[in-house]
Formats: structure tokens, sequence, C-alpha cells
């Protein structure tokens, strides 16, 4: 089972980057907030249909939840507009791999202290070290 979430997280990854590539000549057209707004209209919409169909008619109201769970609904826009204005100044490689090297980061220090609701697991070396390939990765890039 992790094998199979392993390869779909990988596939998601995968259409982050075909989104950065198509926000970019978007925001170039429309404008990056009118690209970014786009992108979360067309989500918004295929979500409230997804809802309609799909899901159980007596879920809690989302109202009901701490106001501190919502908070990537704010965060969702300012990360769609930061691949829209970056992805053409510097590429999708490289804005991909600054998004990386960010996530892992962050992330590292969620897990470490098990913040936002999630279980302790420990920075160790193995840990630190693969952040420091990707920061690596993203010198290489830089360069090239």
């Amino acid at each position: 089972m992790h094998l199979i979430l392993i390869l779909i997280v990988i596939a998601g990854g995968m259409g982050l980057s075909v989104e950065a590539g198509l926000l970019g000549p978007l925001g170039g057209e429309v404008g990056d907030l009118w690209a970014t707004f786009s992108v979360f209209s067309v989500g918004a919409a295929l979500t409230f249909l997804l809802m309609l169909f799909f899901s159980p008619r007596n879920s809690p109201s989302f109202f009901a939840q701490p106001s501190w769970q919502l908070l990537g609904g704010v965060l969702g826009p300012i990360y769609v507009t930061i691949l829209t204005v970056a992805t053409p100044a510097i590429g999708i490689a490289m804005t991909m791999i600054g998004i990386l090297a960010g996530q892992v980061f962050k992330s590292l220090i969620i897990d470490h202290f098990g913040l936002l609701g999630t279980p302790h697991r420990k920075i160790d070396s193995k840990r630190i070290i693969a952040l420091i390939f990707i920061i690596a990765a993203l010198v290489m890039v830089a360069q090239g």
C-alpha cells in the first residue's frame, strides 16, 4: 500500500510540474492573479461536482473545524501565484526544485515537532542528507 501511495504522490508531483508549465504562459496572457483565479475556479467547480456525487451527505461542516485548519485555503493561492510568477523567469525545473527544497525543509520541522496534529518523526542524519542533496540539486540546476 505504501508503494502505491508513493507512486500516486510522484504522479501528483509530475502534475504540479505540468501545472507550473501551464500557469506561466497563462499568467503572461491574462495576468498572474487572473491565472491563479482561473486555476482555483476550475478546481472549485470540479471539487463541488465530486462532493455533489461522491461525498457523504452527513459529513461535518468545515465551519465546525478549527479555523487554523482552513489556512490551506490561503496558502494554496499564494503557492499557485508563486508558480505563475517564478516559472517563466527561472524555468520549471528550478521552480520545482526550489519548491521541493522548501517543502522538505518545512516538512522535516513539522514532522520533528509533531506540529499541526501530525505524529512525531524525528529528524535524523538520513533526512538531513536528503535535504542536502535537494539543495545541491538546486545549486547545480541554477548554475546550468
